[in-house]
């Protein structure tokens, strides 16, 4: 053999590995031998029984993890995916109907919440001028108890006095209309693939620069006013979008 055929060959011999390791345990997936939010053997143990390295491992780990089928906790390990939540971006819903409508467990908890100065860019996602000032809400929500969304909303603080005092683990949606009588009319919606930053990593769970789905949400209420900004970051296994229109 070729002295410099022997890389290609080991790289060759690698890849036909990683594709063995990811057939067996999407193998063991489907056939239920694990299930939803079953937790991976160790590394330590997958790398053993399919007399590997630690490093060929976690290449299939994360082609897996691309797929959506398997996620990573921080310090917990690697876990099967739950199924995921059906998203449409053009329904007016929010987020616990959204879960509940799909038979799934909703939770919302809140991280902070403050008035501030906005940074330039919510500034021009809101049009407010420079230095102009804004609620600032951070929250976690889950689904069946597994965090899955890191979001941050900016409201701007015209709109929505005393807001800060209300119950802020409930759906802003209902809010708005209950108790200032907005309800939200067009919204500009951008979504990109992306890397969890650091609060959000740190809020999640998960570790650093896995993949996430970043959404930014411009709301408009029913007079054409815009009122808020959402920057949302989803786990990227979390939903499938799924639009139709007309």
């Amino acid at each position: 053999m070729p002295q410099n055929d022997a890389p290609f060959l080991q790289s060759l011999s690698r890849q036909k590995t990683v594709t063995a390791i990811c057939q067996a345990i999407s193998g063991w997936i489907t056939q239920g031998v694990l299930t939803h939010n079953d937790r991976l053997p160790a590394e330590r143990i997958l790398s053993e029984q399919f007399a590997t390295t630690r490093i060929t491992l976690r290449e299939a780990l994360g082609q897996l993890e691309a797929q959506g089928m398997i996620y990573r906790e921080e310090r917990r390990g690697w876990f099967v995916s739950p199924p995921r939540i059906i998203y449409n971006p053009l329904q007016r819903s929010h987020f616990h109907a959204m879960a509940r409508e799909q038979g799934r467990k909703p939770d919302t908890e809140v991280l902070d919440a403050g008035e501030i100065v906005a940074p330039d860019a919510i500034c021009a996602h809101l049009d407010l001028p420079a230095g102009g000032r804004v609620f600032c809400i951070r929250r976690v929500r889950r689904i069946d108890g597994r965090a899955v969304l890191y979001v941050e909303h900016y409201l701007n603080v015209a709109f929505f006095p005393a807001i800060l005092q209300e119950d802020l683990t409930s759906s802003l949606t209902e809010l708005y209309a209950n108790r200032y009588g907005i309800r939200y009319g067009k919204v500009r919606f951008d979504m990109l693939p992306t890397t969890f930053p650091l609060a959000a990593s740190q809020a999640l769970k998960v570790a650093d620069n896995s993949p996430a789905l970043f959404i930014t949400r411009i709301n408009r209420d029913q007079y054409a006013r815009i009122i808020d900004c959402d920057l949302e970051y989803w786990r990227y296994d979390t939903l499938h979008i799924s639009v139709e229109a007309e």
